[in-house]
């Protein structure tokens, strides 16, 4: 199950946690909280947030395209997080502005951050490392990656086969709007 990945979305709501963090936020916290987002979105309305790629890696699931885009230590190789967070300075981010906007993210999609920072802000890294090794499509990747299916975790969120082909035919149909789109 593939989806339309939208990189202006991913920055918005990662800025949008760290609003909710106060304006600065450790960047290994984020990764992960924006991780549980996508996956609590996913797992309720059948995609999710970011669209982003899902991996195992040896310190839990991740993002993948924002891990790459944003992981670099002078951070932010993408247009729209450079934008709205400023460059890392040990491990943290914080906003470039005091309300940054939110336009790409519907009121669903921000309840679902503002739940999972609410459950999981207040975590370090190494709890939220933890309580990622802990999910069950977590596999380890034994210092790679490995990809995660979005279908294992409908599945193990109690969707049906039929419900899970509806999502992915949901999921191809938008990807093609959004190539021809372009």
């Amino acid at each position: 199950m593939k989806f339309h990945y939208n990189p202006r979305k991913a920055a918005q709501a990662a800025a949008y946690l760290v609003r909710l963090s106060g304006g600065r936020m450790d960047f290994y916290a984020l990764i992960k909280l924006l991780y549980f987002s996508d996956r609590r979105a996913l797992s309720r309305r059948g995609r999710p947030i970011t669209g982003d790629f899902m991996v195992s890696m040896p310190y839990g699931p991740v993002l993948s395209r924002i891990l790459n885009e944003a992981g670099a230590p002078e951070l932010l190789q993408n247009q729209h997080w450079s934008e709205l967070l400023n460059q890392r300075e040990n491990n943290s981010v914080s906003l470039k502005q005091e309300n940054p906007p939110t336009n790409e993210l519907s009121q669903f999609e921000r309840d679902i951050l503002k739940a999972e920072f609410e459950h999981y802000g207040h975590y370090g890294f190494k709890d939220l490392m933890a309580i990622a090794h802990a999910l069950p499509e977590f596999k380890d990747p034994n210092g790679s990656s490995l990809p995660i299916d979005p279908a294992s975790i409908l599945r193990e969120e109690g969707w049906t086969d039929e419900e899970i082909q509806d999502a992915a035919m949901s999921a191809r149909e938008e990807v093609f709007f959004n190539e021809i789109g372009r």
